[in-house]
C-alpha cells in the first residue's frame, strides 16, 4: 500500500512540473520588445525623415506702398489727382497647400496659395513659394520662404493710372518668414507623426518691399 501511494505521488509531481516551470517563466520586459518605429532620429529624438502633405486657411492684412517705384501704380482721375476711395490695402482670406520634407533637424518644402481680398482694392492673389527652415522638436517649424506672386487689384479696369496703365494684374517676387507651432502635448501631432493641426504666423512682402502682409491661421497635415 505504501509503495502504491509513493508511486501516485511521484506521478503527480512529474505531471505538474512542466506547468509550474511555464508559470515561473518571467514575462518579457516592455523595453525589450522590438518595435517597428525604428530608424534615423532627429537630435530631439523625433523621426528624422518623412513626407508631409498639408493644407491650411489663414487671415490677415496687406498694405501696398502706393508709389510708382514699388510697382503698384496710383489710380488717377483725368486731372491727375488720386481717385477718391482708392486704397491698395485690405483684409485677406488665404488658402494654402503644400508638401514638407523633413531632413533631420531641418526641412524643405513647396507651397501654393490663393487669397481673396475682402476689403479695400485687393481683389485676388495667387502664387507659389519654396520654404526652408529649422524643426523645433517634431511639431514646430521656423522658416523662410521665397516665391512668385500675382496680385489682382479691383477698380483698376477702365481707370487711368500713372503711365497710362489700365491693367489690374501685377506680379513680382515675394519673400517671407514665419513659424508653426503644434505641441504634441495638447494633441497636435508632429511633422513626421499622425495627422494634426498647427498654428501658423508669418509676414510676407511683395517685390522690393512693396507691401507688408502679416497672416495668422491653422494648418492641418496628414
Amino acid at each position: 500500500m505504501r509503495n502504491i501511494t509513493l508511486a501516485v505521488a511521484l506521478a503527480a509531481a512529474f505531471v505538474a512540473a512542466p506547468a509550474f516551470a511555464q508559470d515561473a517563466t518571467p514575462a518579457p520586459q516592455q523595453d525589450q520588445v522590438q518595435t517597428s518605429d525604428s530608424g534615423p532620429r532627429a537630435p530631439d529624438g523625433s523621426k528624422a525623415f518623412g513626407i508631409e502633405p498639408y493644407f491650411g486657411v489663414l487671415g490677415g492684412w496687406e498694405q501696398f506702398q502706393n508709389e510708382p517705384d514699388h510697382g503698384i501704380p496710383q489710380a488717377l482721375n483725368a486731372n491727375g489727382t488720386v481717385r477718391r476711395g482708392y486704397k491698395p490695402a485690405g483684409a485677406l482670406v488665404q488658402g494654402v497647400a503644400g508638401i514638407n520634407l523633413p531632413l533631420g533637424p531641418v526641412f524643405v518644402g513647396v507651397e501654393g496659395n490663393v487669397a481673396k481680398g475682402v476689403s479695400g482694392n485687393i481683389d485676388w492673389e495667387y502664387g507659389g513659394a519654396g520654404r526652408f527652415g529649422l524643426r523645433a522638436g517634431d511639431s514646430g517649424l521656423f522658416y523662410g520662404k521665397v516665391g512668385y506672386q500675382w496680385v489682382n487689384f479691383d477698380h483698376f479696369s477702365g481707370i487711368e493710372t500713372n503711365g497710362g496703365n489700365t491693367g489690374r494684374d501685377y506680379r513680382a517676387m515675394t519673400y517671407g518668414i514665419g513659424m508653426e507651432v503644434g505641441p504634441k502635448d495638447i494633441g497636435l501631432q508632429g511633422i513626421t507623426g499622425r495627422a494634426g493641426l498647427r498654428l501658423r504666423a508669418e509676414v510676407n512682402t511683395f517685390g522690393d518691399f512693396g507691401s507688408f502682409r502679416p497672416m495668422l491661421g491653422i494648418v492641418t497635415h496628414f
